[in-house]
């Protein structure tokens, strides 16, 4: 009886153990199912921690792409607006030595024939012909702070344009040196000496000078044909002292014109000198003609601008005043300080 209550007791300890130990299969299922699920929260961790990453780094391309479009941009912007700052009216802006002695003359292009900072523009035509130059303010030489040599001049020498070869043609400023003009081929023009001298391109040069200056300058050139460097005509349109001056003349010599046509007294020359004498007439003069040694400072017989200036003789001083002879006119023209 007790052998066979031990054995039921032993029998049910038994099936009670193997109901509570899991088999291997159920073992390996929970594992399984707990490394599954491991892996699960791993990937969505990894999601979680690369999606901010992620989106951070298109974030930061997409800026650098803006970024990059927006300086080549800004890069390209300058570019544009110093080429519109150049460009007078088609013109191409060009620089070229206030010294230059070439002569020659590039088509449609637009140049800088002030000396120093002044600013005036002078404009060629297709066929490489000065047609224009234009200046907002005539501002004179200044001989005491300016380098210019004893003739007043910037320059030794006037552009060599095709025409100035004739002996009757001078190498003729249309923005004179004592108004603040270059010598290249963008200011000078062949133009008849008599003209240039003693007639209304020099009247008109004085002019300006005498008043200190001018505004709203413009000239305009014109030719006889498309082939020529030398013009037939001038008009010249400025502002003295609140005045408006319109001057219009042909490049021809004005002496052999009044002659032409039967004027007397009338020639140029004299004009030109009724026009200088009355500043002429408040110097200080002798019955002689001048008292040198009021001019010479330095009493080695000859006079320089400056000088003369000092003196109170306005410029230029032509060939028919008394002070000429002392003076040092070295391009031969028959003025000097011109």
């Amino acid at each position: 009886m007790i052998k066979r209550t031990w054995l039921l007791l032993i029998a049910s300890s038994f099936l009670l153990i193997s109901a509570c130990t899991p088999t291997g299969e159920a073992t390996e299922e929970v594992i399984e199912s707990e490394s599954i699920e491991t892996i699960v929260e791993t990937e969505s961790k990894e999601e979680e921690s690369s999606s901010p990453e992620s989106e951070a780094s298109e974030e930061s391309e997409s800026k650098s792409a803006v970024s990059s479009e927006s300086a080549a941009s800004t890069e390209s912007e300058p570019i544009e607006e110093k080429q519109a700052s150049v460009s007078h009216d088609g013109y191409t802006l060009i620089e070229v030595d206030g010294g230059d002695l070439s002569g020659y003359r590039q088509a449609n292009v637009v140049v800088d024939i002030g000396f120093g900072d002044r600013e005036y523009w002078a404009f060629t035509n297709e066929y490489g012909q000065l047609v224009r130059v234009v200046a907002k303010e005539i501002i004179v030489q200044d001989d005491s702070t300016e380098p210019v040599n004893s003739n007043g001049r910037y320059y030794g020498d006037e552009a060599k344009v095709p025409g100035t070869e004739d002996s009757n043609l001078d190498e003729g400023h249309i923005i004179a040196d004592s108004l603040g003009g270059v010598a290249n081929a963008y200011n000078i023009t062949p133009q008849d000496s008599v003209l240039n001298r003693h007639g209304d391109q020099a009247y008109m040069e004085r002019t300006i000078q005498q008043a200190g200056g001018a505004t709203n300058f413009e000239a305009i050139i014109t030719y006889p044909n498309t082939t020529t460097q030398i013009p037939s005509r001038y008009k010249y349109t400025y502002t003295v002292n609140g005045n408006q001056v319109v001057d219009e003349f042909d490049n021809i010599n004005p002496d052999e014109y009044n002659e032409q046509q039967g004027l007397t007294g009338g020639s140029s020359e004299s004009s030109s000198s009724s026009e200088s004498s009355a500043p002429e007439s408040a110097a200080p003069t002798t019955p002689a003609g001048g008292d040198l040694s009021s001019v010479d400072t330095n009493g080695n017989g000859n006079v320089t601008i400056k000088e003369a200036k000092a003196a109170g003789y306005p410029m230029p001083i032509t060939s028919d005043h008394w002070l000429y002879q002392y003076m040092d006119d070295r391009d031969n023209d028959g003025m000097v300080g011109e």
